[in-house]
């Protein structure tokens, strides 16, 4: 096991989170770099890593990034972006410049698996089988953690481009260059802010904003619900900084239910237990398991 350093990124649409972290997961030096272009941003992590030299050489190093992402392990183009809305990212590789770099493991997988995996370890996840996380921000994404487990696929979890069912309060067209009006184009904070000109916490209180995004992740949370059963779901991300959302999300998805298959969903639904750090957490543990894993025979 790992007793050195790790180092992590969390790679979201808005910043990336780089950290120094100990062996044991506590995180000793931290930037935060604004997205902008592809070669300006991993060039400034590059720099802020060559930086910390003198903490000493690390064993690995962990990715936790927006997606969708290429996670075949037997594909040329593992680690590359695929058709992200975010743009100018499409097809960015953010796993050759730090392989090439330092010449050391590198774990990557998407920053909702890496937060679900961080929650179920350390943070509301602790002591359950299937933790799911959603982060609402700039998207909307969901990962989930069976027995420990991220789930990978093909390529991996996109909860965040579900169609929902209209609140008929609400006409606005959505934001998603992909799907229009998805849970993406609906309840992201990009379309919250193109729909009423403010985020959701700035909102007046009477404002029926938080009732009808409560709605569209409230059918998620149900969703996840009837197809991963799990026994926690965590909603994160700058959108869940309205405090009366999580009720919301909670009222709903057990209308969505009406009981079936249980009626405790509402105790399944939570915030994160580990505050904004789920994510980069969550890569700081994809580095450590890239530390411990025993090398290839020659």
């Amino acid at each position: 096991m790992t007793s050195g350093l790790v180092e992590a990124i969390e790679a979201g649409g808005t910043k990336f989170r780089c950290a120094v972290a100990a062996g044991t997961g506590e995180i000793l030096k931290e930037v935060r770099i604004a997205t902008t272009t592809p070669a300006q941003t991993i060039a400034a992590c590059l720099e802020f890593f060559d930086r910390q030299a003198c903490l000493g050489e690390p064993d690995a190093f962990g990715i936790a990034s927006f997606g969708p992402l290429d996670l075949d392990a037997r594909s040329k183009s593992r680690g590359h972006l695929l058709a992200t809305p975010k743009r100018g990212w499409e097809g960015t590789d953010l796993l050759c410049p730090f392989i090439e770099r330092y010449a050391k493991p590198v774990a990557i997988d998407t920053d909702v698996n890496a937060a679900a995996l961080a929650e179920a370890q350390l943070g509301a996840g602790r002591g359950c089988v299937c933790v799911a996380y959603v982060t609402v921000g700039t998207g909307i994404g969901g990962g989930a953690v069976v027995n420990g487990i991220p789930l990978k696929g093909l390529p991996h979890p996109e909860m965040g481009h579900l169609r929902v069912v209209r609140d008929p309060r609400d006409a606005f067209d959505g934001v998603c260059p992909f799907h229009g009006d998805c849970l993406e184009g609906l309840a992201s904070g990009p379309a919250i802010r193109a729909r009423w000109g403010a985020p959701l916490d700035e909102l007046p209180a009477a404002h029926s904003a938080v009732s009808i995004i409560g709605n569209y992740l409230g059918q998620l949370a149900a969703a996840i619900v009837l197809i991963l059963a799990s026994d926690r779901i965590v909603f994160g991300g700058g959108v869940m900084r309205e405090p009366r959302l999580i009720a919301q999300i909670r009222h709903h998805a057990r209308t969505v239910l009406c009981g079936y298959p249980t009626d405790s969903v509402e105790g399944r639904i939570s915030t994160p237990g580990l505050g904004d750090d789920s994510g980069l957490l969550g890569a700081v543990l994809l580095a450590v398991s890239a530390a411990n894993r025993p090398a290839p025979l020659s």
